[in-house]
C-alpha cells in the first residue's frame, strides 16, 4: 500500500512542470485580481448581491439536473440563458449606470497631467458653504423639511428640469424661503451648482436599500437615491426632528453637528489641489537650483563691493 502511494506519488511529480512565469504574468494576475475585487464589492453593496445569491441557487439546481441527466431542465435552461442575461441587465440597469460614471469621473490622465500646486476657488465659496449651514441648522431649529442637492462632477439636468428654474444667488434667506411651509417652492428638492440655485421643487429618485432604518421617510429616501445615481451630495432637515443629515455615495450620515457638515461640504468644495506626487521630485531640484543659483549672485555682488571699496 504504502509502495503504491510512494509510486503515485513519484509518477505525479514526473510528470509536473512548473509554468514559465515572467514579470508581465505577475502584473496581470494582480490586476485580474483588483479588478475581481473591487467588481465583489461593488455587487455586496449593490442590488446585484440579491440577484447573486439567486443565481447561484439556481446554478445548484442545474449542477443536481445534469448529475441526474434531467434533459428537460437541461434543455429549458439552455434555450433561457440569453433571455436571463438580459433581464438581469435591464434588473441592474442604475448600478451599470453608476458603475460606468464613476469610471468617467476617475479622470486619470488629468490627474497626471496637472503639475502645479495652486489653490483654486472650488465648486463653491466658503460664504456659499456657510450659507448652506446657517440655512441648514435653522430650518432644523424651526422644525421645517428641506432637501438640498449640491452638484458634484455628473450633471444633474435630468433632475433640474423636473423642477421650477430659479438661477438664484445662494442666501441663507432664500434657502429658508422656499422651504417654508405652504410656499409653491417647498415641496421638493432644490439643486445648488456652484454658488447658485440652479432650481426648485425637483423630484428625485428613492433608493431601495432594505439597510436604511424603516423610520426615515421619502426626504431621506430620496436623498440617498439621488446619492446612488450621481455623485453629489445632499443635506437633508428632518421635518420631524429638526435633525440634519447628509447623504453621499450611496450612504446616509445622519445627526451632523455644524463641524461634521462643514467637513463633508469641504470634502466636495474641494477648495486646495494638492501638487502632483510625479512633479514633486522635479520643481523640488528647480527650486534649489534657483535657490543656489541667487545664493552665488549675492555672493559675487558682496565680493564686487568689497573690491571696490580695497580699491577706494
Amino acid at each position: 500500500m504504502i509502495e503504491r502511494i510512494g509510486t503515485t506519488i513519484s509518477q505525479y511529480f514526473s510528470t509536473f512542470h512548473w509554468p514559465n512565469i515572467n514579470p508581465f504574468d505577475i502584473i496581470e494576475i494582480l490586476i485580474l485580481a483588483f479588478i475581481i475585487y473591487k467588481a465583489m464589492v461593488w455587487i455586496k453593496n449593490t442590488r446585484a448581491w440579491s440577484i447573486v445569491k439567486g443565481m447561484a441557487i439556481v446554478l445548484i439546481f442545474m449542477a443536481i439536473a445534469v448529475l441526474l441527466n434531467m434533459t428537460t431542465i437541461i434543455w429549458l435552461a439552455k434555450s433561457l440563458v440569453t433571455l436571463i442575461a438580459l433581464a438581469v441587465i435591464v434588473a441592474l440597469q442604475p448600478e451599470i449606470r453608476r458603475l460606468v460614471e464613476e469610471l468617467g469621473q476617475a479622470n486619470f490622465i488629468s490627474t497626471l497631467l496637472k503639475l502645479d500646486d495652486k489653490k483654486i476657488e472650488g465648486r463653491f465659496s466658503d460664504e456659499t458653504l456657510n450659507e448652506i449651514i446657517t440655512a441648514s441648522y435653522e430650518m432644523g431649529r424651526a422644525r421645517t423639511g428641506a432637501l438640498i442637492v449640491i452638484e458634484k462632477d455628473s450633471p444633474l439636468e435630468e433632475y433640474e428640469r423636473t423642477g421650477i428654474k430659479v438661477d438664484a444667488v445662494l442666501t441663507s434667506q432664500l434657502l429658508i424661503n422656499i422651504f417654508e411651509h405652504n410656499t409653491p417652492l417647498h415641496d421638493g428638492a432644490v439643486i445648488v451648482r456652484g454658488d447658485r440655485v440652479a432650481a426648485a421643487t425637483c423630484y428625485l429618485p428613492l433608493s431601495d436599500q432594505r439597510s436604511l432604518s424603516k423610520d426615515l421617510g421619502t426626504r431621506h429616501r430620496a436623498a440617498v437615491g439621488i446619492s446612488e445615481n450621481t455623485d453629489s451630495m445632499t443635506i437633508v432637515v428632518s421635518e420631524e426632528t429638526g435633525k440634519v443629515s447628509v447623504a453621499y455615495g450611496g450612504e446616509l450620515f445622519r445627526a451632523l453637528d455644524v463641524s461634521e457638515l462643514r467637513s463633508k461640504l469641504e470634502l466636495i468644495q474641494e477648495k486646495h489641489v494638492g501638487e502632483r506626487k510625479l512633479f514633486k521630485k522635479f520643481k523640488k531640484k528647480e527650486n534649489e537650483k534657483e535657490t543656489v543659483e541667487a545664493n552665488n549672485a549675492a555672493g559675487e555682488e558682496k565680493q564686487d563691493e568689497r573690491a571696490t571699496d580695497t580699491q577706494s
